[in-house]
């Protein structure tokens, strides 16, 4: 049995989401929430236009649910603490060997590292119970990880982060040996690309420690998708040149030199918490598109809309306000997770 995690930008069956419900990642302010649930919902939507979506409901919010989303949305109802289904919901791979087989990796999802805020055990649960909706065969897991926090070219490659899978709160007897083994057996890892960190944001308290996924992504094997604050106030400006030049020392699972793309991030440097963490890095493919999220500003969105659709050939590129979900910690890429058509040698890259 060999899995392997297809490229996000191979054909999928479908995407899955799951509704927000009231916790701490929603926020206590009334007005900030239907904020939050319409965001969610315009993203459900958009994604709709280009393939199935299925979205995980929590009893309590079906009602809601029904309302805000496109009416050919699959709704299942099932209890929902965290809702960021990238993070917590099941990784899908397949099995060039066996034809038709789907595999669901189903890591150890604690809540970020467990922080006293977070509410996950509800959560937890949600791996194997999408695995057997659609009848994955579980690929269970010791390793305490997240969706977000690996990115893949489908060819062996994988992009992490020293201050995710290696972080006590996660894995705390973990060394990048019994990562890269436990990355091998499930996703089919044959070439680990460690980066040293990811954007300041992310490590405050409500950050997930440095996910890859609003750094960096492949969209083509042997190219890098970087994102690049191009401000000297903002602290991100010199990560982003740390990475660039780390990355321009790494090689890929077949042995090519990364090309690297910039994709600038927007002119808004600060939000009332803070420096932003908005990158236009954390977009979903989709069949025939890609969800990019949008901040408000119009020449920055627009570009970031170029870039896409130039390093995704033949997909359109549609933006989505994702501000009100970068407040709640994350973006598009965030709450959204691919399951892959089974298909053999229909990548549309």
């Amino acid at each position: 049995m060999a899995w392997r995690m297809p490229h996000e930008g191979d054909p999928h069956e479908r995407t899955w989401m799951a509704f927000p419900n009231e916790g701490p990642t929603l926020g206590d302010d009334p007005a900030e929430q239907e904020r939050f649930y319409a965001a969610w919902s315009a993203v459900a939507n958009a994604v709709a236009e280009f393939e199935p979506v299925t979205m995980l409901v929590d009893p309590v919010q079906a009602a809601r649910a029904r309302t805000m989303l496109d009416g050919a949305i699959d709704l299942v109802e099932t209890p929902v603490d965290e809702f960021w289904f990238r993070d917590h919901g099941p990784t899908f791979v397949v099995d060039d060997e066996r034809p038709g087989a789907l595999g669901a990796v189903d890591w150890i999802f604690n809540g970020w590292g467990a922080p006293e805020w977070a509410s996950w055990t509800k959560a937890a649960a949600h791996a194997r119970f999408t695995a057997g909706l659609v009848g994955a065969e579980v690929v269970s897991s010791l390793l305490v990880n997240e969706g977000g926090g690996i990115h893949v070219d489908g060819e062996g490659t994988v992009l992490v982060t020293e201050t995710v899978q290696l972080d006590p709160r996660r894995n705390r007897f973990a060394d990048k040996e019994r990562v890269e083994a436990e990355l091998a057996r499930t996703i089919g890892a044959t070439k680990v690309i460690w980066l040293p960190r990811g954007l300041t944001r992310d490590y405050d308290e409500f950050g997930t420690n440095g996910h890859v996924d609003i750094v960096a992504t492949i969209p083509t094997p042997g190219r890098v998708l970087l994102h690049a604050q191009q401000n000297p106030e903002h602290p991100d400006f010199e990560v982003s040149h740390t990475l660039r030049a780390f990355l321009q020392e790494q090689t890929d699972a077949a042995g090519r030199a990364f090309e690297i793309v910039d994709l600038p991030a927007p002119e808004t440097l600060r939000d009332h918490e803070g420096f932003v963490d908005y990158s236009y890095v954390n977009h979903l493919v989709v069949n025939g598109g890609v969800i990019a999220c949008g901040f408000g500003e119009e020449r920055a969105d627009a570009q970031a809309r170029e870039i896409l659709e130039a390093a995704y050939p033949g997909r359109r590129a549609v933006t989505v306000d994702a501000r009100q979900i970068f407040a709640g910690g994350g973006g598009i890429h965030c709450i959204t997770q691919q399951q892959p058509a089974l298909t053999s040698a229909e990548a549309t890259r």
